[in-house]
């Protein structure tokens, strides 16, 4: 197999139908690759239809990838609620139908992908021999996961792992909920592989698991056929999907080229009596030695007098101040007042970076109501970890320090993934580490109120 794209589903070893789908194509006369993953919900057939039909709607809308990625994927979205929707409506054996599905274009030409992701299957990005999961799942177990709260393992054995908040299919109207479809980009780097898939894999496979099967060097069909495998020996407790894409692109990896050493011209030295040479050499020796000497002795002298001098200084301020206290005029002197508000912005920063070395996971939630917005910063803030995914509960501005002109984040080399989220980064003039080390963005923008800009967001 020579594509870079590939599905599969399998009913598992529980369940006697598959309600699961799934989309992996490329999209004719372009350099998108299409990917979804579609998991029904609702019944024996109930679900089989909600698939189908948000499957049917997503391919006949995004034949043509053009515009704002972002917007065509909600649009396509949308119009598969409204079609799941119409369905339920006019069957009742079918009012109990949804799905939950997650989307990828890859734009290989411009080495991106756009996502859109509704419920509880997931993305993944694996790049540099590290797995990040993309994706939020959109259920109060999945919250609990990706906050801390919860380890992986014990997210997988919860009893309500299944429960979802958000599906195509649920009552209400997504139009008016900002939030329900969860949608960003990324750099998709030649060498990185994404993953979308099924919770009939995520739930019966962890993470390390799934990472070292697609480390394997396999084509992408043989991946995704260990990958079911996995699930099923674990147990197969439900459908299973998985849609991977690669980008096979050459790796940008490029020699430094080392300067060429010009060859040293021997010196022609005539020859001289060896016994001269030591002669000469102990007179060099000795010379070397006697002006050590000189110079140490100078330093030490200009040390003395140095010292002497701040003694006197310091004598004669101590008896100023003296004698302007027993006159009472010191005492009536106001204390400068302290620009408490630029101390804060600063603690701030300090704060951010103390919690990021204390940090003992990979994720990171600063709540809007401890960290104070701007976080006014001076020095790049570092992060010294392999991978991390940076959040703020609403949008946290961190502002450059007027005469800083560096960068925002300092990130180390062994940092494989790092994703930020709900960011406002305001007057920086270098934003080339997060550009280099292939950083995630969502809803962050940049903007500049030092010099007239145009607000350029990211989501």
């Amino acid at each position: 197999m020579d594509r870079n794209y590939f599905g599969i589903t399998d009913t598992g070893k529980i369940r006697s139908n598959n309600e699961d789908t799934f989309i992996a194509e490329k999209i004719t006369g372009t350099d998108f690759v299409l990917a979804c993953v579609i998991d029904g919900v609702g019944g024996y057939t109930g679900g089989e239809v909600a698939a189908a039909i948000a499957r049917d709607t997503i391919l006949k809308l995004i034949d043509n990838p053009t515009g704002d990625l972002s917007l065509l994927m909600r649009t396509a979205i949308t119009e598969a609620n409204d079609q799941i929707i119409a369905e339920k409506q006019q069957n009742k054996e079918h009012e109990d139908m949804a799905c939950v599905l997650t989307m990828a274009l890859a734009d290989l030409k411009n080495n991106q992908f756009h996502y859109a992701h509704v419920g509880d299957t997931r993305l993944y990005l694996l790049r540099d021999s590290s797995l990040i999961k993309i994706s939020k799942d959109q259920s109060f177990v999945g919250f609990m996961e990706d906050s801390g709260r919860l380890t992986e393992e014990q997210a997988m054995q919860h009893p309500k792992r299944n429960e979802i908040n958000k599906a195509l299919g649920f009552p209400g109207n997504i139009n008016l909920q900002e939030d329900y479809i969860e949608t960003g980009n990324s750099p998709f780097l030649p060498g990185d592989l994404i993953l979308l898939c099924s919770d009939g894999l995520s739930d019966m496979v962890n993470k390390q698991s799934i990472t070292e099967l697609l480390l394997k060097h396999t084509e992408l069909e043989v991946k995704g056929a260990e990958l079911i495998d996995a699930a099923n020996n674990n147990g197969g407790k439900d459908n299973i999907t998985v849609v991977l894409v690669k980008n096979d692109k050459a790796s940008f990896v490029h020699e430094v080229t080392k300067p060429v050493a010009l060859p040293k011209k021997k010196k022609v030295v005539p020859a001289v009596p060896e016994t001269i040479i030591r002669e000469e050499q102990i007179t060099e020796q000795e010379n070397k030695v006697a002006k050590l000497k000189q110079a140490e002795a100078k330093k030490m002298s200009g040390k003395n007098m140095l010292l002497i001098f701040i003694a006197i200084v310091a004598l004669a301020a101590v008896a100023y101040l003296f004698s302007k206290q027993s006159s009472g005029i010191l005492g009536d002197q106001p204390t400068p007042p302290v620009d408490s508000t630029a101390y804060a912005k600063n603690t701030q920063a300090l704060k951010l970076q103390d919690t990021l070395n204390k940090l003992t996971g990979n994720i990171l939630i600063l709540d809007t109501s401890v960290f104070k917005s701007p976080i006014l910063i001076s020095e790049p803030i570092k992060i010294n970890r392999d991978s991390l995914y940076l959040k703020a509960t609403g949008n946290i501005t961190i502002k450059s320090d007027s005469g800083y002109k560096g960068q925002p984040f300092l990130i180390a080399p062994t940092n494989k993934s790092t994703l930020l989220e709900n960011f406002t980064l305001e007057n920086f003039d270098d934003v080339s580490e997060l550009q280099r080390k292939g950083v995630l963005l969502k809803n962050v923008q940049f903007i500049r109120t030092d010099a007239p800009a145009v607000v350029k967001p990211i989501k």
